[in-house]
Parts: C-alpha cells; structure tokens; sequence
C-alpha cells in the first residue's frame, strides 16, 4: 500500500510538471480550439512558423541567451572569491557581509530596477547590453555566492597544500584541485544564474528601456495582444532553454557522480 501511495503521487506529480508544457503545445499547434470542446478543432504549424518567421522572435531569442550566458560566467568568477572567504573563514562582520550580499533578494525589484536607471542613465549604460548584463549580476550574485560558500564550508585545504608541497604553482592549483573539486557546485550556480538572468523581466525592461528585447520581454508583449497560439508558441520558445540547461546539468552531475564512485 506504501508503495503504491509513492506512484500514485510521483504520477500526480508528473502529471502537474507536464501539463503546462503540453498545454502551450496543444495550443501553439492548434485552430480553432474553444471551450467545451476537450481537444482542437483542426492541428497545424502555421502558428509557430509564423512566430519563428518573426525575426524579433530569433534576435531576442539570441539576445536573451548571450546574456544569460554572460551573467552565468560573470557570476562564478565574481563569486568565487567572495564564496570562499565566507564558506572557510571565520571573521567579525561575516553576517553582516552576508545580509549585504542578500539584500537584492529582499528589497522590492522595482525599487531596485529605478535605482539601477537613475545610475545607468548617468553613466551611459542604460538602453545597452552592457547595462542590462550588469543589472542581472545583481539578483544572480547572492544564489551563486551562497551555494559555492556550501562547498567551501565543507572543502578541505590540505589537498591545496599537497599538491603545492609537491611543487605544484598556484594555477595549477585551482585548475586540478580547487575547481574539479567544486565542479558539482560550480555547475549548479551556474544553472541557477542561467535561469534567473534567462527569466528576468522588469530589470531588462528598465535598464534596457526598450533597446534590448529578450523573449520575456516579446512574450509579455504578446500576452497583452491575447492570440493563443502565439502566447503558446513563444512560451514553448521561452521553456526550451531552460529544460535544455537543467537536462544537461543533471547529465553532467550524474557523470561526475560515476566518476567519484569509480575512482572509490
């Protein structure tokens, strides 16, 4: 009975993860699709052909994924440093340090979005790639801090000082011991940096002021215009990414998983 409540609800579970994306794609490939009727009137790819022929949709598409990209390798060489003082060193002001770092989680986007423009605007960075990469580091940062601090909570610097007793340099260092060490953690902030730089909406809207055009942005737009199949189609477009990124991530996790195990 146990057993069977666990598939019943891992079932359930499966089922509410992939009803969205099974909905946008019912929806996005269909005509004519009114209630009550259960399924569409008549299946076809008009809709997102003409969504993908849309050359706003590819461009803010690559837009979108350059800086999502770019905010994600960003990140992890800005936290890194950081995460390791606060995850191995003990020293006054270390919570206050860390309430700092965690503010831009708490305080209201839009208070942080209109002081992010006043600054940008005045040093020419508003309505650039530049400004809205540099705006997307700020709610990015404190994820990707707090899961490397972890993994340095728990790294042990012997290994460090083995492999420099044994005349390794200090790049050699980093490149063989500290980040395959920390690859798992460094592979799941770079997903979690991804995924809220890839979603970001009201920080691109204000910082790139219309000059930068993410697929949130178009996606947005389109719901504002209520037409279903193209709603549909740029959220399949929207999701693709993301589960493209976490699948790839898992796999890679997985493998280093096998490779620790193997080597013990």
């Amino acid at each position: 009975m146990r057993h069977l409540t666990i598939y019943a609800l891992r079932f359930l579970l499966y089922i509410l993860l992939a009803a969205p994306p099974l909905l946008f794609a019912a929806y996005a490939f269909s005509t004519r699709w009114f209630f009550p009727a259960p399924f569409p009137a008549e299946w076809t790819t008009a809709a997102f052909a003409r969504v993908l022929r849309d050359s706003r949709t590819l461009s803010s598409a690559a837009q979108g994924l350059g800086i999502a990209l770019t905010v994600s390798l960003l990140s992890l060489i800005l936290a890194l440093p950081a995460a390791r003082v606060l995850g191995l060193r003990k020293f006054r002001g270390r919570q206050t340090a860390w309430l700092l770092l965690f503010l831009p989680t708490v305080v209201p986007p839009l208070a942080i979005g209109m002081g992010l423009n006043i600054l940008f605007l005045r040093l020419g960075l508003a309505g650039t790639l530049t400004g809205v990469t540099l705006a997307h580091l700020l709610p990015t940062l404190p994820y990707t801090i707090f899961t490397l601090a972890g993994s340095f909570a728990r790294f042990d610097e012997n290994y460090e000082f083995q492999a420099l007793a044994l005349g390794a340099n200090p790049f050699q260092i980093f490149l063989h011991i500290t980040l395959r060490m920390l690859a798992p953690s460094l592979l799941t902030a770079a997903l979690f940096a991804f995924l809220i730089s890839w979603s970001q909406y009201l920080l691109t809207l204000l910082i790139g002021g219309g000059q930068v055009l993410t697929l949130p942005l178009l996606l947005f737009s389109a719901a504002s215009g209520g037409n279903p199949s193209s709603i549909a189609a740029l959220s399949l477009l929207f999701i693709a990414p993301p589960v493209l990124v976490i699948a790839l991530t898992a796999r890679a996790l997985s493998q280093h998983g096998n490779e620790i195990r193997e080597q013990y």
